[in-house]
């Protein structure tokens, strides 16, 4: 199974060039990238190719964790075992997703991030990272990073240098210690004060300053070599329950989310933003029924997509929060969400459920090859576009 990724390791020493610090502003792969992504792709299995559509947490790789009864705050997970190896070889995701509780110190990360993406399916290594009260790495008294308040208080100066300023800082040493995506700069817009969810993690309650904050952050990030994840589309800022618990509606219509939360994603999305986090939040205004943004084909391709005009990659918020899987298993979940455009499903309560029933969608037909292919190949052009580590 590993043999297919030999030539990715190889296409994206490509990229270990001089000046890939000073990209372009929307990635454009040459032809013989193109034509390495293609060559990628004919030699995948079914299996490898359903596996890069998966991001998870480090426990979700050990056959040791059982999310039912054990808690992965109390596991710790914080080192690649023989366990884990046997596991991707089995389910070789296309990406890893840290938190505070898999960070001990400098050291351990570095080995930690060096073993997870030696595993089967070269996952990206993924963390949110936005500064502020949300900052895995910066929360850490073991490490000597650059800190912020909050980026509410880095909006409040109005001055969108400080925000690349921030991308930068935080840019840097997530690449030194082994990561290729930050699930950040949140582009909500907080004009709800009853929101518990967002507050100073959004850099304004005025979309107009806030989209220069998110462009120059996302660009701060890309100089270091670091993808951005904007997110939570389509807004999370005027919600007034938070969707890890519940589930959480905007009673917005599509007008409405185009003169406020869309001013954001536009702007990020003209800047060449490389992926969206959608959120799961309900618009029954926009789209005439409860479906969760996450789970919704009019939100992620009729309006993100099409309309928008995003081309890159979809990835879901945790599919294991309430206002998901309250509703629905891991495996409906997974295929729900891939039917709807998404690209990578985040963290399912349970991986192999959401693994096997995508696999089982393709077989019978609810899923075509073809869709997976679409998807495989934003997450291979993502992969070939980023550093070399």
């Amino acid at each position: 199974m590993k043999k297919s990724f030999v030539l990715l390791a190889a296409c994206l020493a490509l990229l270990a060039v001089p000046g890939c610090k000073n990209a372009p502003k929307k990635t454009t792969l040459t032809p013989e990238q193109k034509n390495a992504v293609e060559a990628q792709l004919s030699q995948m299995s079914l299996r490898e190719k359903v596996g890069q559509l998966f991001c998870t947490r480090p426990e979700s790789l050990d056959p040791v964790f059982q999310a039912s009864s054990m808690g992965m705050m109390a596991y710790h997970m914080q080192a690649v075992n023989e366990e884990t190896k046997a596991f991707c070889e089995k389910y070789p995701v296309g990406g890893v997703t840290l938190f505070s509780h898999n960070i001990d110190n400098p050291e351990q990360l570095k080995a930690f991030t060096r073993d997870l993406h030696a595993l089967a399916g070269a996952p990206l290594l993924s963390i949110d990272e936005e500064g502020g009260r949300v900052a895995r790495i910066g929360n850490n008294e073991n490490f000597n990073v650059s800190t912020y308040a909050s980026m509410a208080a880095v909006g409040a100066t109005e001055d969108p240098g400080k925000a690349y300023e921030a991308g930068v800082a935080i840019g840097s040493y997530l690449k030194e210690y082994g990561f290729d995506v930050d699930f950040a700069p949140v582009a909500d817009v907080n004009t709800n004060p009853k929101n518990i969810v967002i507050g100073d993690r959004a850099f304004s309650n005025d979309p107009k300053k806030a989209a220069p904050m998110v462009v120059k952050f996302m660009e701060g990030l890309r100089k270091e070599g670091i993808g951005a994840c904007i997110k939570h589309f389509p807004g999370h800022g005027d919600t007034v329950g938070d969707s890890h618990k519940e589930y959480v509606q905007s009673d917005k219509t599509w007008e409405e989310l185009l003169n406020c939360e869309m001013i954001t994603f536009k702007a990020a999305i003209k800047a060449g933003a490389p992926m969206i986090m959608s959120a799961h939040v309900a618009l029954p205004n926009v789209t005439g029924d409860n479906l969760p943004g996450t789970l919704s084909h009019y939100i992620l391709t009729d309006k993100l997509r099409k309309e928008l005009g995003f081309q890159g990659i979809i990835i879901t918020d945790a599919m294991g929060m309430k206002a998901i899987s309250d509703r629905y298993n891991s495996g409906e979940s997974a295929v729900l969400t891939l039917q709807a455009g998404a690209d990578i499903v985040l963290m399912p309560e349970d991986l192999p459920e959401a693994f096997e029933a995508v696999m089982a969608a393709v077989q019978d037909g609810t899923l075509t090859e073809a869709r997976i292919d679409e998807s495989v190949r934003r997450i291979l052009a993502l992969k070939l576009s980023l550093k070399e580590n």
